[in-house]
């Protein structure tokens, strides 16, 4: 049998193995065999990680410096919310293991934060320091720019259950989504206790950042669900162009801006209408994956196509005239009588003005699963994410796209819903407010 001894901490670890095969490794072990629980790793020098300047890089400067820019950690909001876009995206949810203890939830939190803020500023996980142990960082990103890398954490519904004692801090808000119009959902594809979502401009930094919190997790969490995802389809700052979806269609021209304060304020941080005061300043983060029917799209008709969207293919303008930024005139009717725009295009029904003003922020990226290998098509897609105050938002827009023409092209397969916290400042941790 397994027997235990208390810890440091009061708490009982796995001592040995019984007859069953090996004990399950204690939290505390785990994390001091990674070289990730003493005060030396934390606060120990630095060892160089990536190729970094230690420092933000003049913007608009070479390819060099751009990989060198580095995205603050520490702000009132969690960066990669309003982070101007980067190109590469890792996604992965995760469930907390049976057997895990409110204390060992806690720790991995402090721990993820840790290694979260060096990771986004180009430094090693931890430090090396047992050649007999396992490494402390994986070491595939080693000499790869940080290229802006940024990590957001999300809690989902079902960490609010009873097992960590966590039902009285649980948002109103936070629910798992409803069944919406056009969605085949693949239950492998869909929740999560946890999401950490990792954005760069390099696809070997994003995905390195997930696999190593996951690592620090092993015995607490284990994966559920992850993507990663390829060139993004929307813009979160005035000064990036926009984008194309896997469509040919640019994707995200009237998504919300860094710059746009007031609106951010009014549609994605979470205010004084919630009832945990520990979220505000943070927001709700829905992911969708999104299936497209790539080849039937390629045989569609250029005209077609772009009824479909609502805009012109090449130049982004809406059907209605004018330029990618010209508001759709949704009144206009063209030559034949008809709305310039259609009735059932994707621009009108996914618009402000369909829906009563509102807005999210999207974060979307374009993926790929390789070929069906029974149809021999391509399966991908829209990873779509979105940040809001309320996800009562999304599901309000979803609802209004129940007659998009663009559903025959598009299937909605993977969901889930996050909180997301504020932001951190240095000191404080992922879950802090969560376990007061």
């Amino acid at each position: 049998m397994v027997t235990t001894k208390p810890d440091d901490r009061g708490r009982e670890t796995a001592d040995q193995a019984g007859p069953g095969g090996p004990a399950r490794p204690s939290r505390r072990g785990l994390l001091a065999g990674a070289g990730l629980f003493g005060a030396g790793a934390v606060a120990g020098g630095l060892t160089g990680y990536f190729t970094h300047s230690g420092g933000q890089a003049a913007a608009g400067g070479g390819d060099t410096e751009l990989g060198q820019q580095t995205v603050p950690f520490y702000g009132a909001h969690q960066a990669g919310i309003i982070t101007p876009a980067q190109d590469r995206l890792a996604f992965g949810t995760m469930n907390v293991v049976d057997g895990t203890s409110r204390a060992d939830l806690r720790d991995l939190l402090q721990e993820w934060t840790t290694a979260a803020a060096r990771m986004t500023a180009g430094h090693l996980v931890g430090e090396e320091s047992d050649p007999a142990a396992p490494p402390v960082d994986t070491g595939e990103a080693v000499g790869s720019p940080v290229s802006r890398l940024t990590i957001t954490v999300g809690y989902g519904p079902a960490l609010f259950d009873g097992r960590f004692g966590l039902a009285g801090r649980k948002p109103s808000a936070l629910a798992d989504l409803p069944p919406l119009p056009n969605e085949n959902l693949d239950p492998d594809y869909t929740g999560g206790d946890l999401c950490v979502q990792a954005c760069s401009d390099n696809p070997l930094v994003a995905f390195h950042a997930v696999r190593n919190l996951a690592r620090i997790g092993m015995g607490v969490v284990a994966h559920n669900w992850m993507e990663l995802g390829f060139g993004r389809t929307s813009t979160t700052s005035a000064a990036q162009a926009t984008p194309r979806n896997l469509l040919g269609f640019k994707d995200g021209t009237r998504n919300l801006k860094a710059e746009q304060v007031d609106l951010l304020d009014k549609h994605v941080w979470v205010g004084t209408e919630t009832d945990q005061p520990w979220l505000r300043g943070g927001s709700y983060l829905v992911a969708r994956k999104i299936k497209m029917f790539i080849e039937n799209w390629d045989r569609d008709y250029l005209q077609d196509q772009e009824n479909v969207i609502g805009r012109a293919k090449v130049s982004g303008a809406p059907l209605s005239g004018g330029s990618e930024f010209t508001t759709p005139d949704f009144a206009k009717a063209g030559a034949d009588g008809q709305p310039a725009i259609p009735a059932d295009s994707h621009v009108r029904l996914a618009s402000p003005e369909h829906n009563g003003g509102i807005h999210i922020l999207r974060r979307g990226y374009s993926f790929t699963d390789g070929i069906d290998p029974q149809a021999g098509t391509l399966l991908g897609g829209l990873f779509f994410i979105g940040f809001m105050k309320s996800p009562s938002q999304f599901i309000k827009l979803q609802t209004s796209l129940a007659t998009d023409a663009l559903n025959e092209y598009i299937h909605h397969t993977g969901s889930a819903v996050f909180a997301v916290q504020p932001g951190l400042r240095p000191g404080q941790h992922y879950g802090d407010a969560l376990f007061a």
